[in-house]
């Protein structure tokens, strides 16, 4: 494990226009367990430990079940998930990939079917987000536990 490299990412001038865009989130139509269920799945395939722990104590502040956030990293194998939440994983971890042909129709088609365009919208935002802020997570080594700001 490496020391970090920055102790207060929110001392920075980039964390303002982050901050107003998780705002934007919060109070968007995108469900908020979809939202932390996508931002914790995200966290795990950028390899953002600080991030991971973040978003799994958001859900389980919602109210979610363990079993459900254990196996979000299986969520293909996992019964714990609607059809909805399946394609928002599925939207964020193309979006994450990013090949050279991008997004697959199919994935962004079955997400469209299960959210209207301004949730569709809100969705494609946090995921770009989430991207941004494990960027900084990893790149800064943020520690995460005990002692370190969950928000």
């Amino acid at each position: 494990m490496h020391a970090p490299r920055m102790t207060n990412l929110t001392s920075s001038p980039v964390y303002k226009p982050m901050s107003e865009i998780e705002r934007y989130l919060a109070s968007s139509p995108l469900p908020k367990t979809i939202l932390e269920l996508v931002k914790l799945r995200v966290s795990q395939m950028n390899g953002c430990a600080f991030c991971v722990d973040m978003h799994s104590h958001d859900l389980k502040k919602l109210g979610e079940a363990d079993e459900r956030m254990w196996s979000v990293a299986v969520w293909r194998e996992a019964p714990f998930f609607t059809e909805q939440e399946r394609a928002a994983l599925d939207l964020a971890e193309a979006a994450t990939r990013l090949d050279r042909d991008g997004v697959p129709d199919d994935v962004w088609d079955t997400a469209a079917k299960h959210f209207d365009e301004e949730t569709l919208m809100a969705l494609v935002a946090a995921i770009a987000t989430i991207n941004a802020w494990n960027r900084y997570g990893v790149t800064l080594r943020l520690v995460p536990g005990p002692g370190t700001s969950r928000r």
